[in-house]
């Protein structure tokens, strides 16, 4: 074997060593990262958000009737006629009741004819005034026979009026018959039935009572810090707005308006009496039902936001856990604000873009460094939450 083949193939084993070991390295490097991130844990993030918000207070409350009125008789009788079902919606002036007119009609016929004769009798007096004052004028008469003629016109007049009155007082009576319904509203059913004898006044049964419906009274008691917050408007004729609530509603789909506020806070709870007015055009929301009331008690601002099921407890203090520099677990306290929708508002502690750890947080601990997996996009609920706001 010559020098010069020894020669090359002793280059030839020093190259193949050369790229053997370069090809060894390209596939150690690789293992050993991913041997060393596997010893980390691996999370969730999601991120904070900031929007335009409101803060609201909340109350409860109970709605209640804008007027409710009993029904009672005005005249004594029988009941004839019953023109409504229990529980109907009635309007202003609608026939309920009615009783035994006989009776009554009768008094009206007797009433008028008793004025026509009035009538007649003031004719007669007037026309015998007439001539006196003639007869008197050429002293056919004596001033004593014209006085009596002149007293006599002014007493037919007068009786004249009482049989007048008498007219209207039957006819008043015999309208009474017929029991209206004094205000739209739902009826309640019928205490007294066809057949029934009804007395007159202020004593006499109750035949139904009626609650008007359309709008109806959103009745709470609210602080004294919602009340000076909310007088001011009221002095300046402004509408605020109140959003209500009932138990089998999510949120607060309904609208009404501040309507009154009582005289005076109560010295035992410290709060005071207010009622808004809410539009019930289908008569379906009764007085007594429980409602949820949220009245606006800030400006709109801006403010970063979380989903509330990502904060935890530590006893009596809220925080989270943030992955920040260098993909370290971060513990993070937070100041709390009020609720919009499913999101909450943090006044301290979170800012804008921050990872918040969405899953995974209770296998990791502050300081400790992680692999995020995934970064879900920022929750949108915050938006949904100030409208139904």
């Amino acid at each position: 074997m010559t020098v010069s083949f020894k020669l090359r193939m002793l280059c030839l084993t020093g190259t193949l060593a050369v790229i053997g070991l370069f090809l060894s390295k390209q596939s150690v490097i690789p293992g050993a990262y991913a041997l060393e991130t596997s010893n980390f844990k691996t999370v969730r993030t999601t991120s904070a958000v900031v929007h335009t918000v409101n803060d609201w207070v909340e109350f409860s409350g109970k709605l209640e009737a804008t007027d409710e009125v009993t029904v009672r008789s005005k005249v004594t009788g029988s009941i004839v006629d019953v023109n409504f079902r229990d529980g109907q919606l009635v309007r202003k002036g609608d026939i309920l009741f009615i009783i035994d007119p006989a009776p009554y009609k009768t008094e009206l016929a007797r009433a008028r004819a008793a004025y026509a004769q009035a009538k007649a009798k003031q004719d007669l007096a007037l026309l015998d005034l007439s001539r006196g004052k003639k007869l008197i004028g050429t002293h056919a008469i004596s001033q004593r026979d014209y006085d009596v003629l002149n007293n006599a016109a002014r007493e037919s007049k007068a009786a004249k009026e009482i049989a007048e009155a008498e007219v209207e007082s039957a006819r008043l009576s015999e309208s009474y018959t017929r029991i209206t319904a004094p205000v739209t509203g739902r009826i309640s059913r019928a205490e007294l039935t066809v057949g029934n004898l009804v007395a007159a006044g202020i004593d006499s049964p109750v035949l139904a009572s009626i609650v008007a419906l359309d709008p109806v009274y959103v009745a709470f008691n609210a602080d004294e810090r919602t009340y000076l917050n909310y007088i001011d408007k009221l002095s300046n004729k402004d509408k605020p707005e109140v959003l209500v609530g009932l138990a089998d509603e999510k949120d607060y789909p309904h609208k009404a308006i501040l309507h009154s506020v009582d005289n005076h806070l109560s010295t035992e709870t410290g709060t005071i009496r207010m009622r808004a007015l809410l539009d019930n055009p289908s008569s379906r929301l009764l007085p007594g039902l429980q409602a949820r009331v949220r009245l606006q008690a800030s400006k709109s601002y801006t403010a970063v936001l979380i989903d509330q099921t990502l904060i935890r407890t530590d006893q009596d203090r809220r925080y989270i856990l943030v992955v920040g520099n260098n993909d370290k677990v971060e513990y993070r306290p937070l100041e709390l604000g009020n609720r919009q929708g499913e999101l909450i508002v943090v006044k301290k502690g979170l800012n804008k873009g921050d990872r918040v750890i969405s899953g995974g947080a209770q296998l990791v601990s502050p300081g400790e460094t992680v692999v995020v997996s995934k970064d879900e996009s920022p929750s949108s609920k915050s938006r949904e939450g100030n409208k139904s706001s």
